[in-house]
């Protein structure tokens, strides 16, 4: 694993062991990462359920101005937090180790973002709960793009009902990127 692209170009990453995370391939990252390369640059970026932080790293080498990780397993924060360190992106990053609710509540007021990425575990209805609370969040700004990391399975059939519409998505062989932002009124 790896930054793809930017000022961290090439820059080996730590993730840790186990199946207690699932790193987002560097072709699924890359396939991301084209889809939002005219957003990024210049941007405030949330990563939640971090894992190792390479979407945020790989959002800040490409152009972020600042990234906010929220992750609550411990290990996985030393990960990121080791991994901060190794890019030198300490100044354009925070990380909470906190659950994510907790941490957008720790964020209320202090902070809007341009993008949210979440890869929450899957089959668990987290991102139904996260979208919930961010619907009455002050973190979300009227154009942030929310990008949800899912299995194909997943339903977001309740989105019309907290004012968030589907505006794209994209579908791999064994999971997909759901893109949704706020309705227009």
């Amino acid at each position: 694993m790896r930054i793809i692209a930017g000022t961290a170009r090439s820059l080996p990453l730590k993730t840790i062991e186990g199946l207690e995370t699932r790193p987002t391939t560097d072709k699924i990252k890359e396939t991301l990462f084209n889809m939002l390369q005219n957003d990024v640059p210049g941007c405030y970026f949330l990563d939640l359920f971090a894992g190792s932080g390479q979407i945020g790293l790989e959002a800040i080498s490409r152009g972020a101005l600042y990234a906010v990780f929220i992750e609550n397993n411990r290990k996985a924060a030393k990960c990121i937090e080791d991994n901060i360190a190794f890019t030198k992106f300490t100044k354009e990053s925070r990380l909470l180790t906190t659950d994510v609710i907790s941490g957008i509540s720790n964020l209320e007021g202090k902070y809007t973002f341009d993008i949210i990425f979440m890869d929450p575990p899957y089959r668990q209805g987290l991102e139904e709960d996260v979208l919930r609370f961010l619907s009455k969040s002050s973190v979300l700004k009227p154009d942030t793009m929310i990008i949800v990391e899912a299995s194909l399975d997943t339903d977001f059939s309740y989105l019309d009902e907290l004012g968030f519409s589907v505006i794209k998505f994209k579908k791999y062989k064994t999971n997909m990127h759901v893109f949704i932002q706020q309705k227009r009124v």
